[in-house]
């Protein structure tokens, strides 16, 4: 099992590209995380956001993605929240999506990937749904 410094990827990903994404990560309970995401996500940027997810799902049994933040959500973003869900599926844990984000959910809807997700209308409601 890979050991990821959280830290250092969030910190490497905001001071890199500060003007285009930002994440954060916030632990809620031993098994539970939410990771917001705000500004841009595209091919630029969309690695980071998965080591971060990656990292995530090693040590929560549930994670959120907050993107009520986003203003663009690039196909390389959207394959990157994919490869989550899936990753989190295998490893029997959950991935929910928070997205009130006019941009990112027209991308996902455009993209037909919407009932691919669990989605929930704000982060206390993801936290709390029953898995």
């Amino acid at each position: 099992m890979p050991v990821f410094d959280l830290r250092s990827i969030v910190q490497s990903v905001n001071s890199a590209y500060p003007d285009i994404v930002g994440l954060q990560v916030a632990e809620h309970g031993p098994d539970a995380r939410v990771v917001t995401v705000t500004g841009e996500v595209d091919a630029l940027t969309a690695h980071q956001l998965a080591a971060i997810l990656t990292a995530q799902l090693e040590v929560a049994r549930l994670v959120v993605v907050n993107l009520d933040g986003v203003q663009f959500l690039a196909s390389a973003g959207l394959r990157v929240l994919f490869e989550a869900n899936e990753l989190a599926a295998r490893q029997d844990r959950h991935l929910r999506l928070v997205c009130n984000s006019s941009a990112a959910t027209r991308t996902l809807d455009t993209a037909g990937l919407r009932e691919h997700f669990t989605f929930a209308d704000n982060v206390p409601d993801a936290l709390n749904s029953s898995s």
